[in-house]
């Protein structure tokens, strides 16, 4: 186990100067600390937007096409797509521009940008705003992990195909259940609007449809299930409301760095509006709170990491990289029994 250390992870930098460019966006918007995701759209418009419209064209044909096609793949879904996502996820949370310009900014990221990330307009927004952060993982939240064993390969399976058969439905209900109108209609007219839409471009062409489209919707779906399932696997069955208990924290990985702090995943719970710079010091002036719970807190690894060594039940090396905040745990041993129980199917005390 690992002993509290300095924070790593990006903060806001003060010293950075804005350039011409910076200045221009910053009269439309509201926090300065969110230039970096202009920075990011702009590449974002200047390779993959661009090389997707081409993949549509004549210009490639043959060997060539599949070149282009494999290496715009890879730039979009590999290396920009969690970026991306999890700058979405930010937008999403927060306001990024002044009231005049917000709604036509958030509508165009939401409508023409997202698909070719994998996300259908509208179904992002839906659930994780209107349905995931209010019931926090519970019974009622569409994609919960309670009821699974998060440590199996099978019960992993047995959750994404739910997702993918039934989450959209699911989602779509619990809104209209709860008199959510605005969203769920929001959430219907999206997906089904981006269904009829994705029908339509496979009769213009249909390998640029699967490359740009569809095949990076599979892939969002099973990446946002598997990022849901490793960041709620650990839940205290006794009391699975407490948003210290029901996720967790990792610290100190490049991974925040590229993907906004979403390692801070228990803070992102407690405080969803707190900017993403704000983490690291909320982090640490909740330590206290942290180890009182049992919180769980990884340093040096991220989801990915995590994923892997509970499908292969490698407890050992989760145990390699927790964080005994002010001594929590007694043992080693302790810590996996906790981390064990933790991942059990749970059901709601009676």
């Amino acid at each position: 186990m690992k002993s509290l250390q300095n924070l790593t992870d990006p903060v806001y930098n003060a010293d950075y100067q804005p350039t011409a460019y910076d200045r221009f966006w910053l009269r439309l918007m509201n926090d300065k600390r969110d230039l970096p995701f202009i920075h990011l759209l702009t590449l974002i418009h200047v390779t993959v937007v661009p090389t997707a419209i081409l993949l549509f064209t004549n210009l490639f044909n043959g060997w060539v096409w599949w070149l282009v096609a494999v290496v715009y793949f890879y730039v979009a879904q590999f290396y920009f797509k969690g970026r991306f996502g999890l700058m979405f996820h930010c937008l999403c949370h927060r306001k990024t521009f002044k009231p005049a310009y917000q709604s036509k900014f958030h509508s165009y990221i939401t409508w023409i940008v997202c698909p070719l990330f994998g996300h259908a307009p509208e179904g992002y927004f839906s659930h994780h705003m209107g349905m995931h952060h209010v019931e926090n993982n519970n019974e009622e939240d569409t994609s919960s992990t309670m009821h699974y064993q998060r440590d199996s390969v099978v019960d992993f399976i047995k959750y994404f195909l739910n997702f993918i058969f039934l989450g959209v439905i699911n989602t779509i209900q619990y809104l209209f259940n709860r008199k959510r109108k605005k969203l769920y209609t929001r959430l219907t007219l999206g997906e089904y609007v981006y269904m009829v839409f994705c029908i339509a471009m496979c009769f213009v062409n249909l390998k640029a449809t699967m490359v740009v489209f569809i095949v990076p919707l599979l892939f969002a779906r099973l990446v946002m299930m598997l990022g849901n399932w490793t960041q709620h696997s650990f839940i205290d069955a006794q009391d699975p409301d407490n948003l210290y208990t029901n996720s967790i924290n990792c610290i100190n990985t490049v991974y925040n760095h590229t993907c906004w702090n979403d390692g801070y995943h228990i803070i992102h719970h407690i405080r969803p509006g707190l900017h993403y710079t704000e983490m690291p010091a909320e982090f640490l002036k909740r330590k206290d709170e942290f180890a009182s719970k049992k919180a769980i807190v990884f340093d040096g690894i991220h989801y990915l990491h995590i994923f892997i060594y509970l499908m292969t039940k490698q407890y050992h090396k989760l145990a390699d990289n927790l964080v005994n905040i002010n001594g929590m745990f007694d043992t080693r041993e302790q810590a996996i029994a906790v981390m064990r129980e933790r991942t059990k199917k749970c059901y709601r005390p009676v």
